[in-house]
């Protein structure tokens, strides 16, 4: 359920990203028959002048970076729910383990981790499900099982990274293949006008601007997602301490 939820949304903002790159041309033409035909009555507003820096710095590099910022917003808002529902009370679930553990054995404190959702319950399972070999074949199996919850918290995480380090690269790229450009209209003009320098330069930069816009919006959901991971993992390892105790006092 959670994978087919990911690729919905995935697909949906691609959808997004496609439709805003092919109109871009559409958007620009109607933007400067507008403006030749009146002057605009009040400022333009944010909304408004994004779209026209957008617009200016061309839909190349800034669809590129556009599409970063979605896929990376894609991957935050899917790990942001998973990591929500990945969080439990650790400290009722451990009471509920240890309840069942004195009044139905094993099998019951099972059950009950069974019907628990989220990262800790699965590794109480794993630990109770390994009771009958010995508490040491048992928190080996939590600390074995760990790891891979562990993993399942990471996972797609190093993409948000990845677009975090891409969009401003793209950014400067951009800035330097539009000074490219600014220097090669100077040649053909054989003349250094103002217009033709100070044209390309703006452009060049506006690649840049939202290549660190895309970073940093990311970088804020990249920064909440390690936070939240590690808050869970401290949880579990906190609990699977409390488990090893309690099956060590059963043992008595």
């Amino acid at each position: 359920m959670k994978k087919l939820f990911f690729a919905l949304t995935l697909l949906g903002f691609m959808a997004i990203a496609n439709a805003t790159i092919v109109t871009t041309s559409t958007i620009a033409t109607t933007i400067s028959q507008d403006a030749d035909e009146q002057a605009p009555a009040e400022a333009a507003t944010f909304t408004q002048e994004l779209k026209k820096r957008f617009i200016e710095g061309g839909p190349g590099f800034m669809g590129i970076v556009l599409i970063c910022l979605i896929l990376g917003l894609a991957i935050a808002i899917e790990r942001i729910i998973f990591l929500n529902l990945a969080t439990t009370n650790s400290k009722k679930l451990t009471e509920g383990v240890e309840e069942a553990l004195s009044s139905g054995g094993v099998d019951s404190a099972k059950e009950y981790c069974r019907n628990t959702k989220g990262p800790v319950a699965s590794i109480f399972y794993q630990g109770l499900d390994r009771m009958d070999e010995g508490v040491e074949s048992a928190e080996k199996a939590v600390v074995a099982y760990g790891g891979v919850q562990m993993g399942q918290l990471e996972k797609n995480v190093s993409w948000i990274s990845l677009f975090i380090a891409l969009a401003p690269m793209l950014g400067f790229m951009g800035t330097v293949i539009g000074m490219i450009q600014a220097f090669d209209k100077i040649e053909a003009a054989g003349d250094m006008q103002p217009s033709l320098v100070a044209g390309g330069i703006k452009v060049a930069l506006l690649t840049t601007v939202f290549g660190l816009i895309v970073a940093i919006i990311l970088q804020v959901f990249y920064n909440y997602i390690v936070a939240k991971i590690d808050s869970i993992v401290n949880d579990m390892e906190d609990a699977s301490i409390t488990l090893i105790d309690i099956l060590v006092a059963q043992k008595k």
